[in-house]
């Protein structure tokens, strides 16, 4: 398959479909992602959001398909090369992911340690700067056990970013979250990509987030298995598809201000 050509796309999703053994989750997603973009990937519960995640990062292998990062097939690359691909990419998982043993200079210390030639004091110096960087600037010898859930959250971002990657994804980033925390990292995520230029791919449910923040999403319809609707969630909220106008208004209909239940 010719690699794609569109220097403003960051990201290429090609006939990718999603299987547990001949369980088929999705099939026949294309889509593409810009740079700079904050792209979400929404639909119900159990349509699959979190695997795709997992399938661009390489967690999951497709059971057909590509995926392409600038001109680069990472689908079809050898394993040493993936690795370094990696490198690229910060991940935010849903729990935060915080080794409780390890304070959080040292959580976000930890991949500059496995993969940088960075000393101790510059490793320290570099993690004070990104945790700074989400508002935890003197928290940096406290345990994630000290700190509240939010902070968990932004300190979990702080690790993320600690690579400076080029593409930032967030698994669920508001779960667990009061709205006024989640409407705070919502509000990070925006100057994060103003200041870094980062692409942003983003699993969530929370209509909140998905109308303040996206640039760009794709739909996946659990009935059909497959992706009903691709563009900015504000567009296809008056675009004619009634599963994605019910999830997108399912808020207002049961009366949770936004808040939607997975």
């Amino acid at each position: 398959m010719t690699a794609p050509t569109d220097p403003n796309v960051h990201i290429t999703v090609r006939d990718l479909t999603m299987a547990y053994g001949s369980f088929v989750l999705m099939r026949d997603l294309n889509f593409t992602i810009k740079r700079g973009e904050v792209f979400i990937i929404m639909g119900g519960s159990g349509c699959g959001k979190s695997t795709l995640l997992r399938h661009l990062i390489g967690l999951n292998e497709p059971a057909k398909g590509e995926i392409w990062y600038g001109t680069e097939n990472f689908t079809a690359a050898e394993p040493a090369r993936r690795q370094q691909m990696l490198q690229r990419f910060g991940v935010l998982y849903q729990s935060g992911a915080l080794w409780s043993s390890m304070t959080l200079a040292e959580n976000v210390g930890l991949p500059l340690g496995e993969y940088t030639d960075l000393g101790p004091a510059e490793i320290r110096e570099v993690a004070s700067l990104k945790l700074a960087l989400v508002g935890l600037k003197g928290f940096e010898d406290f345990y994630p056990s000290q700190i509240s859930g939010g902070m968990q959250k932004r300190a979990g971002l702080a690790r993320a970013m600690a690579m400076d990657p080029e593409v930032l994804f967030f698994d669920e980033p508001s779960a667990g979250l009061d709205p006024i925390s989640s409407k705070l990292l919502d509000d990070l995520i925006m100057e994060l990509r103003e200041s870094l230029g980062a692409t942003i791919v983003v699993v969530t449910h929370e209509l909140a987030s998905i109308f303040a923040i996206a640039t760009s999403s794709v739909f996946l319809d659990v009935e059909t298995r497959t992706m009903t609707a691709l563009g900015p969630p504000k567009e296809l909220l008056h675009a004619g598809n009634e599963a994605v106008r019910r999830f997108l208004t399912r808020g207002e209909e049961d009366g949770n201000s936004g808040r939607i239940h997975g």
